[in-house]
């Protein structure tokens, strides 16, 4: 039995194997509710986008300049995202911007390793799943998170790295592991550590 707490809205989510009663499920998790608030008191405050706030982009911290003056199409600018427009549509064209701007990078990114790797894959994707930073499929399609521009820029190669290892290890024996250092050129430890310990963080982005 698995108890998680998601850290987009903080929905408690229980797994069971196939042999265990609902009922028995149920009463399991009753006895860990000092874990469950735990873990949801934990959770970052959520971070909606507007005027004034501070988001983390390639895992710096920038404010959003909203004038009405600007130009509305999204600049970054040092440490400041300069947007203009409506001001309440700041926060939805922030969060265009951001999706767009790493649907471009991940896909060029991606891309430009495979064909140093002679690796071949299919159609790149960006979403916003529930826990995973990046899947592989046998096909060859591989989907990100957006929010791995939030990260800082290691953290997204090393994803990337990892999903093309997938195209030639779909597990994650040691063959699979000596291709992601083959391919991004040092252990990924350290950016293993940094989305752990910021995941959380990142899912709250953006969230009213």
């Amino acid at each position: 039995m698995r108890l998680a707490v998601d850290p987009r809205d903080g929905v408690v989510r229980l797994t069971l194997p196939r042999r265990v009663a609902l009922a028995a499920g149920f009463e399991w998790a009753e006895s860990q509710r000092g874990w469950i608030e735990s873990a949801i008191a934990a959770l970052p405050a959520r971070a909606p986008l507007g005027p004034g706030a501070e988001v983390p982009f390639e895992g710096r911290p920038v404010r959003i300049d909203w004038a009405p003056g600007h130009p509305r199409t999204v600049r970054v600018d040092a440490d400041r995202l300069i947007v203009g427009g409506p001001e309440e549509m700041v926060g939805p064209r922030i969060l265009r911007w951001l999706r767009a701007e790493a649907r471009r990078k991940l896909e060029e990114e991606t891309r430009s390793l495979a064909a140093r790797s002679a690796i071949e894959v299919g159609r790149i994707r960006v979403g916003d799943p529930r826990s995973r930073w990046g899947s592989c499929s046998a096909s060859g399609d591989i989907a990100y998170s957006w929010r791995l521009l939030l990260a800082p820029p290691a953290v997204r190669e090393a994803t990337i790295a990892h999903e093309l290892a997938h195209r030639r290890h779909m597990h994650h024996g040691p063959e699979f592991h000596d291709e992601v250092v083959r391919l991004l050129g040092r252990e990924p430890k350290a950016e293993r550590a940094w989305l752990r310990a910021n995941a959380a963080r990142l899912q709250a982005v953006g969230r009213a």
